[in-house]
């Protein structure tokens, strides 16, 4: 990542998602069903991309040997919520590579397990049944997350309100915008809490 795109990062990690997503239109967010799985979780990264069979982490393992410090791991699972794509132990060995975070859509489980360690986690449901690990699927390919399409090294900022999807190339740009933004409204705020 240039170092244009990692400052950009920062300043936008620094903001809510809501700002964000209105310096953007309102487009990038990530269907509301996809939330955080524990509460406080914050992630801010570049987006690793999977796209697995539904109920299926056979890619996800496979992503494990290859992802970066700093990658947040984004799961097409085909917004399946009958099996668990990741637990506390695929978050162990996670944040023992640098990885940031996971947004999945998808099901995930051992979500206090996952709290306690950490590692944010924002998906689209949580359930106890664990995953195949058969396969198909691939990496670092375009994927449909939450109705949004996310690409190899997009920025991927989620909180408690959930996520939003930056394009790379428009890094700089909407991190202008999205300062702008907090500014206007922290101004707004400021005004309607003296008018109390």
């Amino acid at each position: 990542m240039s170092e244009t795109s990692q400052d950009a990062l920062a300043r936008l990690a620094a903001l809510p998602t809501a700002n964000i997503g209105d310096a953007m239109d309102r487009l990038g967010v990530l269907d509301s069903r996809i939330r955080p799985i524990w509460p406080g979780a914050r992630v801010a990264g570049r987006a690793f991309t999977i796209w697995t069979r539904s109920g299926d982490n056979a890619l996800i393992h496979q992503a494990l040997d290859v992802v970066e410090p700093g990658d947040v791991i984004v799961v097409n699972g085909g917004g399946d919520e009958s099996r668990a794509l990741i637990g506390e132990l695929i978050g162990q060995r996670a944040k023992n590579k640098g990885v940031a975070g996971f947004v999945i859509d998808g099901a995930v489980r051992d979500a206090d397990g996952l709290g306690e360690m950490g590692m944010p986690v924002f998906a689209r449901a949580v359930t106890p049944a664990g995953p195949y690990k058969n396969g198909p699927g691939h990496l670092g390919r375009t994927v449909a997350v939450g109705g949004v399409a996310v690409a190899p090294g997009d920025l991927i900022l989620g909180d408690a309100d959930g996520v939003v999807v930056v394009p790379l190339a428009e890094a700089e740009r909407v991190a202008r915008a999205a300062e702008a933004v907090f500014v206007t409204e922290e101004g707004k705020r400021a005004a309607i809490l003296e008018s109390a």
